[in-house]
């Protein structure tokens, strides 16, 4: 195997005195690139953020190489062993327990003090659960994305964090603990029940899963079964559907809804405006919602139109 990964990626200058961020499976061991095997052979050295973890992974390659333990609580003070072998001229590299470094995970402290010093840092890129799990959501809406990985473990600042993902329109990836996974789906019922979301578990290993619902069916949805609560997550919050040709005749709004949305809007929140107006209205939250946002962005497109004539420039957006 390391045969066919130096015959692969070989023929590639590998500089010395470098650190190299190399990515590692999420679960599946056939997931490891070539060019990640052989860096990892060629190396004199692997930074990793825990050492017992990273030693099985190794020998299950082949590889056999001194560990730099690199985590979370030591990083930058473990980073000065790194950078004294790059003096040396020797090369390192730098992995965490899964996927790619300094991705809700160690090693952006360690890259800030290699580039810091002069050396170069090289990217070994790889599996990314974060990836993973988007291009499986089949969210047609979303053109781009929030990253929030793990949300704040305590209560109000979760609680706002959430809240804020919920109000944006575009989609937005979260990463969830077994333990916490009921508190983010009842959480995302409750701001955002319209929303389609896209539940990721166990990524590349045995037992995967993806589901795709509303987020208002999460609670009953994870109730169902005992074992979906187990194993690692990635959610993905799709975005909303802005145009009314992305939705059916029902979401174009009539004059009076739409003034009585303009009125709401006005005065409360965007998420209280939207529920009101659904009391009120009997239209869908969704519709409000994506309409809703529209109209909060026409004063900003206003302006930038009057500024436009005024120097005779369009404006383009990009």
């Amino acid at each position: 195997m390391l045969q066919v990964a130096a015959e692969a990626a070989g023929g590639q200058h590998y500089p010395t005195g470098a650190l190299y961020v190399v990515a590692t499976p999420i679960g599946n061991l056939a997931d490891i690139t070539l060019r990640a095997l052989h860096v990892l052979a060629l190396v004199d050295a692997i930074a990793c953020e825990d050492t017992r973890h990273s030693a099985s992974l190794l020998r299950r390659l082949g590889i056999d190489k001194p560990l730099i333990a690199l985590h979370q609580y030591n990083e930058r003070t473990a980073a000065t062993a790194v950078l004294e072998r790059l003096a040396r001229g020797e090369r390192v590299a730098y992995i965490s327990d899964a996927g790619t470094p300094a991705i809700s995970d160690p090693g952006a402290a360690l890259v800030a003090s290699v580039r810091g010093a002069g050396h170069p840092a090289v990217p070994i890129p790889g599996a990314s659960s974060l990836i993973a799990a988007l291009s499986v959501s089949g969210d047609a809406h979303g053109s781009d994305f929030v990253f929030a990985g793990f949300l704040p473990a305590r209560g109000k600042e979760r609680a706002l964090a959430l809240e804020r993902l919920a109000s944006a329109a575009q989609r937005a990836v979260l990463f969830e603990a077994p333990h916490r996974i009921g508190a983010l789906v009842d959480g995302l019922a409750h701001h955002c029940p319209d929303r389609q979301v896209t539940v990721c578990r166990e990524l590349t290993k045995q037992f995967e899963s993806v589901a795709t619902l509303p987020a208002k069916e999460l609670p009953g949805w994870l109730a169902a079964d005992e074992t979906r609560r187990r194993g690692e997550f990635v959610v993905i919050l799709h975005a909303v559907a802005t145009r009314a040709s992305d939705h059916d005749a029902d979401s174009v709004l009539d004059p009076s809804t739409d003034a009585t949305l303009r009125t709401l809007l006005g005065v409360l929140p965007l998420k209280q405006a939207v529920a009101v107006g659904a009391e009120l209205t009997g239209m869908p939250r969704n519709t409000l919602y994506a309409r809703a946002l529209q109209l909060k962005q026409a004063p900003e497109d206003d302006e930038r139109s009057k500024s436009d004539r005024a120097d005779g420039f369009p404006t383009r957006r990009v």
